[in-house]
């Protein structure tokens, strides 16, 4: 088995709870070998995007190199990871990503909390494989993950019917889909998790 790292990234009000699917697909991965970081971001319930921006790029240099490198983020950290692109952070070469259930500008705008994390310009030059999953009914992203995201940056995007916002309120404890595509990127996210 040829081993791999792991960067998961979760987002607002996210205090990193055992039964949503970030915990269940890092301790599988755990389990399986690979090296895997899944860091309480500072802050969860009123985020400061510098000090995420601080924290991202600590992250990722702890990735070691030489293996693959895995970075993948669910609401929130999605508009983390494009504001660290638009602002050409370093490290962000990693070898593919995944971004999950991101929030729409809208959303955002309209939370004071998290006002500042709406999305940067389009378009971005994101720097490697990057893959968009989202549900079709995400209270988060009124607008569509596609027309909010997928089309402007031009990225494979699957949308799933009825996973809300791929979260625990939605079902999303265990997802073998996330787990078989870290494994294999070819693996689509076309199902709901059992």
């Amino acid at each position: 088995m040829t081993s791999r790292s792991f960067l998961v990234l979760h987002g607002w009000q996210n205090h990193r709870p055992p039964g949503h699917w970030q915990h269940w697909l890092a301790d599988r991965l755990t389990d399986l070998g690979h090296l895997v970081v899944y860091p309480q971001l500072p802050q969860p319930d009123d985020p400061d995007l510098d000090v995420w921006l601080a924290e991202l790029s600590r992250y990722l240099e702890g990735l070691p190199r030489g293996a693959e490198r895995v970075v993948i983020a669910h609401s929130l950290s999605v508009l983390l990871w494009l504001h660290a692109v638009a602002r050409g952070t370093t490290g962000l070469d990693v070898d593919r990503v995944l971004l999950v259930g991101p929030p729409s500008a809208s959303t955002l705008l309209g939370l004071p909390e998290v006002a500042a994390f709406a999305p940067p310009a389009f378009p971005l030059a994101l720097p490697g494989p990057t893959h968009l999953v989202a549900g079709d009914n995400d209270s988060y992203c009124t607008e569509g993950a596609l027309v909010a995201y997928g089309d402007p940056l031009g990225i494979p995007t699957e949308i799933i019917p009825g996973a809300g916002h791929l979260d625990l309120d939605a079902g999303y404890g265990s997802w073998p889909a996330v787990l078989d595509w870290c494994l294999d990127d070819l693996v689509k996210f076309t199902a709901r998790p059992a």
